[in-house]
């Protein structure tokens, strides 16, 4: 017997209800679950996050090294801009592992009294700890790029943070390569990679061309890290100054350039190992520098080629190595 067409049409419709109501619930329930696993997710990274900042540090595993416990020195190179160095200096005064500040000055007339009197009384300041933090002036005859990487015989610890003065790092990626260092304390470490090829289009010989960061970011690797804001072992300035090529110093003063790629060299050829690059959020408060220039990128290739010369090969380590900071990325 056939039922009515009312009853088949309320069968229907009753079973459209059911579908409709499986949907929904399907639909909410995934939903659920994506909300308490982003709940989970939350809550494990805070956890981590917790445990990173109430553990025991490498700094205090390590505690009966004299370079964890002095932490490190700030080494700033200044030209004519006391308005950038205050900012620079009040900033890392903050920095939890900073030990002292030197700042290398080449100008012409010696730092005024009320800049250094600035200068103590803000990082008296914004100093961490109640900790006494020395603030000195290295003061140079002479107006060269070599003042930077001078021998300094007054620092208090084995590790520099060579910085520019208008390169601002937060304090956290500061130590976190400070750390990072500490494993690896014959290299170089550093925030701003760069690299080089090989171009052997023009003849046999190896014709070594430098690259700039979005080289680096094109090709994935790296054989420098610029010392504009880097960590190395104050052995480097002694070697700077003392083991390596005149002519290679005579050339970065006439040409005011390429400094730092001297000290790479030195590193690498010294160390035998790449530098290391650690990605964090770099903030640039000055005007810009030589490297927004015509024709630096050549100028530099043309530095590479004359210290390969000069060190008799090419000292350099390429990699692919990135440290980043976990706790502040989503996936890694």
């Amino acid at each position: 017997m056939r039922g009515s067409p009312v009853s088949r049409r309320a069968v229907q419709r009753f079973r459209q209800l059911a579908l409709s109501s499986v949907g929904s619930v399907k639909i909410k329930l995934l939903l659920g679950f994506c909300i308490v696993f982003a709940l989970i997710l939350l809550a494990s990274r805070a956890s981590s996050f917790a445990r990173w900042n109430n553990s025991p540090t490498f700094l205090h595993h390590h505690n009966n090294n004299n370079i964890h416990r002095k932490g490190y020195t700030l080494l700033i190179n200044t030209w004519k801009r006391n308005d950038l160095l205050r900012k620079s200096i009040s900033h890392y005064a903050e920095c939890p592992r900073l030990d002292s500040i030197h700042i290398v000055w080449s100008e012409p007339d010696p730092p005024s009294e009320s800049l250094a009197n600035y200068l103590e009384r803000i990082v008296h300041e914004n100093t961490q700890d109640g900790r006494g933090i020395e603030v000195n002036f290295d003061i140079n005859k002479e107006d060269s790029l070599n003042n930077r990487f001078k021998e300094n015989k007054d620092l208090k610890t084995d590790v520099v943070f060579s910085i520019d003065d208008d390169v601002i790092l937060p304090c956290s990626s500061v130590e976190l390569a400070f750390s990072i260092w500490l494993s690896a304390p014959d290299t170089m470490v550093g925030f701003v990679p760069r690299m080089h090829w090989v171009d052997k289009s023009g003849n046999s010989k190896d014709y070594y061309v430098y690259g700039g960061w979005w080289s680096v970011w094109w090709m994935g690797t790296y054989s420098m890290v610029l010392s504009k804001a880097a960590f190395f072992h104050k052995k480097y300035l002694a070697m700077y100054t003392n083991e390596m090529s005149a002519s290679i110093r005579e050339y970065i003063a006439l040409n005011r350039n390429c400094e730092d790629i001297a000290m790479s060299f030195l590193v690498a050829n010294a160390s035998g190992a790449p530098p290391i690059w650690v990605k964090g959020k770099i903030f640039e408060i000055g005007s810009t520098g030589i490297s927004s220039l015509g024709g630096h990128s050549q100028k530099r290739t043309e530095c590479f080629n004359r210290f390969v010369a000069e060190f008799g090969r090419m000292p350099l380590v390429s990699t692919s190595i990135k440290v980043v900071d976990s706790r502040n990325t989503w996936f890694w």
